[in-house]
């Protein structure tokens, strides 16, 4: 796996990613010169025929990234696949087609545009195929053993072998061992399956390895040149989050990351404050229409205030556009929101689905007392409550709260104590690798949720 951005993404998914844009550019290259032929060079270098084309490259990457083409999670099926794939085209002839009727000039002419599109449509098939038959090639996959028994560890084999885009397979792990697990039957079923399967990696899963970790066996494989390395790191690549089950201060103290040096501070809260005021310019024209929706929806107040909790446990106002009913919780106190919540009204749900209730917050950024990405900020009420069940809930307080965060492009809306503890383990993941390109990450993600309408209650 490759870090970019302080974010571990599988190597397979960058080749691919990068093969693509090939293709894509490829395609519509070839458009240009087949319907121009000899007058492709003129095009191409002094009517801005390379500009266009890299414009084209990334507008086709960006429909991909929205149909989870890059994201094999949440494609199921190879026939989802492929009709995700059609889309892509589809939706662009529909780009170009507009683009070409309201600015001709903007697209080469001689129907190269189109000449491209159906290039680019067999190519794209061509080189999904191509690329899952190569990536499924055995000298492309990387053979690991696991070491350990326990469900940690069965977690991690699972997780292993649920992501073929890792390109790894797990020939063998020692919940396979027959009998008691102890150190010289693990060592013997290690050392059996090194012989027969010449592995690349072994990872330790083994919470108690006083007396059971083959040690020695580990050492001369490490010197043979296997990589040795711990399920803590990898199950946090994978999953984007940090385990607090297994967290101890001590891995806090030590582990790399969570800096906080004054230069990276400033420069992304210079970023945030410029990325709020930008769009609070942007949304002012649409306030008017959404506080008159609010107005003739409901009875009561536009704005809703709420006391939070922020950087250093300091208690600040939040503000939103009222989505509740006026007084929604003066009869049950504080609440989190449930799923088809009566409370919501119907504006609210609308407002909510489009992310436009959180316009407001913007002011929160500008006055300091949230960034535009971090943990989402929660209710003291709720605060003294998760501190008490969830260890190490208080860090998530070290850094400014966010209108958007890790948590909330990678887990659902939660309204339980469980999902708090799920949504804190991502945000300790954050703390520890902020940095301005994470950020810039989250953001980009956070519009493809808010375009889709993903994750809003």
């Amino acid at each position: 796996m490759i870090r970019l951005f302080n974010v571990y993404y599988p190597v397979r998914s960058l080749v691919l990613l990068a093969g693509e844009a090939l293709v894509v550019s490829a395609s519509f290259l070839l458009g240009m010169v087949l319907q121009f032929r000899g007058d492709s060079y003129l095009v191409l270098n002094y009517e801005y025929g390379y500009f266009k084309i890299v414009v084209v490259t990334l507008v086709v990457l960006l429909f991909s990234h929205w149909f989870d083409l890059y994201d094999p999670s949440h494609v199921n099926e190879k026939g989802e696949l492929y009709f995700r794939l059609l889309l892509v085209p589809g939706v662009l002839a529909l780009v170009l087609g507009a683009v070409g009727y309201a600015f001709p000039n903007y697209l080469p002419g001689n129907n190269a545009a189109l000449a491209g599109l159906i290039i680019l449509t067999l190519a794209l098939f061509c080189w999904r195929m191509a690329y899952t038959w190569l990536v499924q090639q055995p000298c492309f996959r990387e053979r690991v053993y696991v070491v350990g028994a326990g469900e940690r560890a069965q977690r991690l084999v699972s997780g292993l072998r649920l992501r073929p885009e890792l390109g790894i397979e797990v020939v063998g792990w020692s919940g396979n061992v027959d009998g008691a697990l102890t150190r010289d039957s693990v060592a013997s079923d290690l050392m059996e399956v090194t012989q027969h399967h010449n592995i690349h990696r072994v990872i330790v899963a083994m919470p108690d390895r006083r007396g059971h970790l083959p040690v020695q066996e580990l050492l001369n494989l490490r010197l043979a040149g296997v990589k040795i390395e711990e399920a803590t790191s990898w199950l946090e690549k994978m999953s984007g989050k940090i385990e607090v089950e297994h967290l101890y201060p001590s891995g806090l103290i030590f582990a790399d990351g969570f800096r906080f040096n004054a230069s990276m501070m400033f420069v992304r809260r210079l970023f945030w404050l410029l990325a709020s005021a930008v769009l609070l310019v942007l949304v002012l024209p649409i306030v008017p229409l959404v506080i008159l929706a609010i107005k003739l929806g409901s009875p009561g107040p536009v704005l809703y205030r709420q006391k939070r909790v922020g950087r250093g446990g300091t208690i600040f106002y939040c503000y939103k556009f009222r989505t509740m009913r006026k007084d929604a919780e003066a009869d049950t106190g504080p609440t989190w929101a449930d799923d088809d919540d009566p409370r919501i009204t119907s504006i609210g749900r609308i407002l909510r689905l489009t992310r436009l209730d959180e316009i407001p917050q913007l002011w929160c950024v500008l006055k300091g007392d949230m960034a535009f990405v971090g943990p989402r900020p929660e209710r003291p009420e709720f605060v003294e409550r998760l501190t008490r069940e969830i260890p190490f809930y208080p860090v998530r307080h070290v850094v400014r709260p966010g209108i958007t965060g890790w948590a909330q492009i990678r887990y659902k809306y939660g309204n339980t104590v469980e999902d708090a503890r799920q949504k804190l383990q991502y945000d300790l993941f954050y703390i520890k690798n902020a940095s301005l390109g994470l950020d810039l990450l989250i953001m980009f993600q956070t519009i493809k949720i808010v375009l889709l309408g993903r994750g809003a209650q």
